[in-house]
């Protein structure tokens, strides 16, 4: 099953408004954090969802000291979102900016080979929403075709720099012109996208305990 471009432009076209209007465990073994300089990567096909390679999942930073994964990627309720609702909306300044602060936030995951690195198989990058924006504009440009397929793709040019006076560094993305293969070796290609874990492996149920501290 080949990727859907309906999908992608679609999922581009709601990014861009949403930028207009100003609006672990598991498989954390399996993270990709492109390093400062420049890296190669091929986003491949995602083996639960063939047709489109991007997993949007959101994770609350600011509960217990540690990362969780917000049930809402799952489309499940979550008691911390519904906390940080009552929050906003109970007119106390304070109340708001505490609110703002537990909701969860946005990162987006794709399976990638790293080139270089080959050996250790698939793993998932994990990006923000300008990247992944970026990313849906090339996949949704006729142009450059199917960028995961595992035979005429073509890789990303990953290119991270840290300026002194940031707290982060600048990521930018870029495709080959040419396209290639994902490896020369077929039997290396079905291995690789045949081990991919699932994200929903990635989930951390928050416990009674913890939402009884909160509220």
């Amino acid at each position: 099953m080949a990727i859907n471009l309906d999908i992608i432009k679609s999922r581009l076209q709601e990014m861009q408004k949403s930028a207009n209007s100003g609006g672990g465990s598991g498989v954390s073994e399996y993270l990709w954090k492109p390093p400062v300089g420049k890296s190669q990567v091929r986003i491949v096909p995602y083996a639960f969802d063939k047709s489109n390679p991007f997993i949007e999942m959101f994770f609350h930073y600011e509960i217990g000291k540690r990362t969780m994964v917000s049930p809402t990627s799952f489309g499940r309720p979550d008691p911390i979102v519904e906390f940080a609702e009552k929050l906003k909306r109970s007119g106390n300044k304070e109340d708001w900016k505490l609110g703002k602060k537990i909701e969860p936030k946005f990162r987006c995951f794709a399976p990638v080979i790293v080139r270089g690195e080959e050996e250790k198989g698939v793993r998932f990058w994990s990006f923000g929403k300008q990247i992944y924006q970026e990313l849906l504009g090339v996949i949704a440009d006729p142009d450059y075709g199917d960028i995961t397929d595992p035979e005429s793709g073509r890789d990303i040019k990953v290119s991270v720099t840290k300026q002194p006076a940031k707290t982060y560094a600048d990521t930018k993305v870029t495709p080959r012109a040419s396209q290639t293969p994902l490896s020369k070796d077929p039997a290396q290609v079905k291995q690789w996208l045949s081990s991919i874990p699932k994200m929903e492996d990635y989930d951390e149920h928050i416990s009674p305990e913890e939402i009884e501290q909160l509220s």
